[in-house]
């Protein structure tokens, strides 16, 4: 014969208050638990089902990641598999918020004494809270993460390796109430091995003039003698290319922004390398973006104004070992021109850019996603479409383990005012061959690259170190890390 459930008030009181007090914590550990236990089985086998089956997928997906994990980040960023996870949180808050209000009337509040009660309801209130406010925090991380990526990746279409490496061409505009329009200062290309995610990064001067434009292109039919003052006014080097497509837009029917056009194609015409996509930085609110993330430490060469060209010079950033530059400082560092050459701020353009690759962690991009993804979507264009965002971020983490070389185009190799150009592709191409024999080199026993570091020229960075800038600039390959350093 089935028996009756027995009475709690049976029971002494301080085990009843034990008791309410346990089913709170069962439903914190494992909700349902104390549905199991002590009410309905039934809430209780779907709050498992639920669980287990949240578990299942995580589990899938670290499993995924460990044989395709660049294909599980674009899945994850996906923006309708975050509007999912986006909607799940906010379910599980309430499911679970549900759970230890149900938990909390199981332990039949109103047998106990008017302290046991008060502490039972209070450590329920704080349960409910805390869980809840996780779980909600949680999903406005996710829905920044899907704003972020709906904002500033688009459905752009896909562009394929280049003779194995994926060239992205990387803009600092400066843009002003004194400038018409933007005006790339800082032009980059990142070349990267699209298996092991060793990168070359191509400093381009801003000054270089004569630019070739690939055949076949509006620009080449514009400029047939590359970009001379003859055709394009008195303006007319590298940096020039973006405002002067601008300015035409008539040459460019259907295209957004003809600016990043033309410049792709002229950093084309110099290298002789295909641009697959372009990232383009408003150097201005750049610091907002390093502000994000904390400021960067770098070893600081020689004294660097603040200020200066057009305007005075209102501090210096002084020279030393580990620096540490808040935005507003890190972003000087890397613009500032006064008493410098071209050369040289170039060259701590490229300090700043690998100090962020070796200082941003995953866990501090994590804990500071919100702030990063607000500055990002602020200073921060691309066409790199969304789908393509596993790849970048699986070369980046490879990427951290390897060591940077770098290769310039300036003097006394080449004259920037009238450039040997074929020299220029020829010198891009030594780079290239000497940063891909470091991944031959490191060949496994099945001929298939490595992404494990190999003997380097120099001294790789390591992550979270300082990085330091030149009073020199370099037109070797080099190691970046042996470049920038005080």
């Amino acid at each position: 014969m089935p028996q009756e459930k027995p009475d709690l008030r049976n029971l002494a009181e301080p085990v009843r208050f034990k008791r309410a007090l346990t089913l709170l914590l069962m439903t914190l550990v494992l909700p349902g638990s104390a549905q199991i236990a002590a009410g309905s089985k039934r809430a209780g086998r779907w709050a498992w089902r639920v669980i287990f089956g949240i578990v299942a997928i995580i589990v899938f997906l670290v499993l995924l990641s460990l044989v395709w994990r660049s294909g599980t980040i674009n899945l994850l960023v996906s923006p309708k598999t975050l509007r999912l996870v986006q909607i799940l949180l906010i379910l599980l808050a309430i499911g679970w918020a549900a759970l230890f209000v149900d938990a909390y009337r199981l332990g039949r509040p109103l047998t106990l004494e008017r302290n046991h009660r008060l502490t039972a309801s209070i450590v329920d209130g704080v349960l409910v809270v805390l869980v809840m406010s996780v779980l909600i925090y949680g999903s406005t991380i996710v829905s920044a993460q899907r704003d972020f990526v709906a904002s500033v990746f688009g459905n752009g279409q896909k562009s394929k390796a280049d003779k194995g490496r994926y060239n992205v061409l990387l803009l600092g505009g400066d843009s002003g109430a004194d400038r018409i329009g933007t005006r790339p200062d800082s032009i980059t290309m990142a070349s990267v091995d699209a298996e092991t995610g060793r990168t070359v990064l191509i400093g381009l001067p801003r000054n270089m003039a004569k630019i070739p434009f690939p055949a076949g292109t509006e620009m080449a039919k514009q400029f047939p003698h590359g970009f001379e003052w003859k055709n394009c006014g008195h303006d007319c080097y590298l940096n020039g290319v973006y405002t002067w497509a601008m300015g035409h837009k008539q040459f460019f029917p259907g295209v957004k922004e003809p600016g990043l056009l033309a410049t792709s194609q002229a950093v084309e015409g110099i290298t002789g390398m295909k641009v697959n996509y372009y990232v383009l930085i408003d150097i201005a609110g750049f610091q907002h973006l390093l502000d994000a993330v904390g400021g960067i430490t770098v070893d600081v060469g020689k004294k660097v104004p603040i200020g200066g060209i057009g305007g005075p010079i209102k501090g210096y950033i002084q020279p030393g070992r580990n620096q540490h530059l808040d935005g507003y400082h890190a972003m000087w560092f890397a613009r500032s021109r006064a008493g410098a050459s071209d050369y040289e701020r170039m060259t701590r353009q490229k300090c700043v850019m690998t100090a962020m690759l070796n200082q941003l962690s995953p866990q501090k991009v994590l804990t500071k996603f919100q702030a990063i993804a607000s500055a990002s979507k602020e200073v921060v264009q691309t066409n790199i479409p969304a789908g393509e965002l596993g790849t970048f971020t699986d070369l980046a983490l490879d990427s951290k383990k390897l060591p940077v070389s770098s290769f310039s185009p300036v003097p006394p190799l080449i004259h920037t005012g009238d450039p040997d150009f074929a020299l220029v592709r020829t010198k891009v191409a030594e780079a290239i061959s000497k940063s891909e024999a470091l991944d031959k080199a490191a060949s496994d026993g099945n001929g298939k690259k490595s992404n494990t570091p190999s003997k380097a020229p120099t001294k790789p960075a390591t992550s979270g170190k300082p990085t330091g800038s030149p009073s020199k600039p370099s037109t070797d390959v080099d190691d970046v890390a042996s470049i920038c350093k005080a």
